[in-house]
């Protein structure tokens, strides 16, 4: 197989070779979800000459999935996911094994199903199953690529590929309040965004197998459609993350994560215009820009610190105890930011942005 003109151009590239694609080969790789990041890491994991490709997913092909899950067609509508997954890479390269998991993944599942592969990818579109897939990947000790997306902007990492690899929970360590939650339903997506994530997913699996380049372990990118704009940001273990994870196979299949997964406060407050400029009057109150320099809108209207996301882990941890004001574009960006601030600040963000805090100001001067 290795040796095919299927896979000729990616053999000749300078180290990766026949050796590296023997590696490939070889691995086992599973992509929990098989949706808008799912597809299309599946379908180059594929082509690439993956040995084994797993796919879990519980749900059925929807007409509202085929924009962007473009393994499917129309026929497929109401059939199971894994196994319509499986039936297209077929298709698409007869050689690796494809096994379908048509399931939803728990507790039991995870430690059943994880054990028989190399490479983890998280493909999934809730917090439950990204938490639980998390932990279960640190216990098992098992590298996870991470991507998701929200609108009009997507993120990929690499979490513990080693001993000294940030996990999921050393960005974001408990999860959000459920009301504070959209899905793909509520706030939208362009279908070309998660095939984008998702590409990059797969590009992470095959480093992983084959040893070539640096992986995004300790690196966190976030990519915005809208402007084509790469941020990255360096990651590092935190000491109390460890005390988030259950401790063994036990803890772990006694750990509810449906609860624990939306029952959380979160760590910040949402504020709208009205209540952000109350802020901006606090005594005392850190008012933080978290866009990129050079962005637009400039704003002059109210004194602020400028910290762009890219440098938000190295610089948050120097405030404590304080009140904390975060604004970015659109809201996104300064929600993220909030879980890099320590614990005993009161973290607050704008959302929908600097750019609905400027509208609401247009309205009322306009009447």
């Amino acid at each position: 197989m290795t040796g095919s003109e299927r896979y000729s151009r990616q053999v000749i590239l300078p180290g990766l070779g026949a050796a590296g694609q023997e590696k490939l080969a070889a691995a086992r790789v599973l992509v929990v979800g098989a949706g808008g990041l799912g597809c299309p890491a599946l379908q180059y994991l594929a082509a690439a000459g993956v040995g084994m490709l797993g796919i879990v997913d519980g749900d059925v092909v929807t007409e509202s999935n085929l924009n962007r899950q473009l393994l499917y067609s129309a026929a497929s509508i109401g059939r199971a996911k894994a196994p319509e997954a499986a039936a297209a890479l077929k298709t698409l390269n007869p050689g690796p094994v494809y096994q379908p998991h048509r399931l939803y993944l728990g507790n039991r599942d995870a430690l059943a199903i994880i054990p028989d592969y190399d490479v983890v990818i998280d493909a999934t579109d809730n917090f439950e199953t990204r938490y639980l897939l998390n932990d279960a990947c640190v216990l098992l000790d098992k590298p996870l690529v991470y991507g998701s997306i929200s609108r009009f902007e997507g993120q990929v990492s690499v979490f513990n590929q080693d001993k000294q690899s940030a996990n999921y929970r050393d960005i974001f360590p408990v999860p959000p309040a459920r009301e504070t939650i959209l899905n793909c339903a509520e706030s939208g997506v362009l279908g070309v965004l998660p095939g984008i994530i998702g590409t990059m997913q797969a590009a992470e699996a095959i480093k992983l197998v084959t040893g070539i380049g640096r992986t995004l372990s300790n690196r966190l990118v976030t990519f915005n459609l809208l402007r084509q704009e790469w941020i990255e940001l360096a990651l590092t273990p935190r000491p109390g993350t460890p005390d988030l994870i259950p401790a063994g196979a036990e803890a772990f299949m006694a750990y509810n994560y449906r609860e624990n997964g939306t029952s959380c406060e979160p760590e910040y407050t949402d504020v709208g215009p009205e209540a952000f400029d109350e802020l901006l009057a606090s005594p005392g109150a850190v008012v933080i820009d978290v866009r990129e320099h050079g962005e637009h809108p400039r704003i002059t209207q109210f004194p602020h610190v400028a910290i762009p996301m890219s440098e938000i882990v190295e610089k948050a941890a120097a405030y404590r105890h304080r009140t904390i004001v975060l604004f970015c574009h659109a809201g996104i960006r300064s929600a993220e930011a909030a879980a890099f601030f320590p614990r005993g600040n009161k973290v607050y963000h704008l959302k929908g942005g600097i750019v609905k805090w400027l509208r609401y100001h247009q309205r009322r001067v306009s009447h």
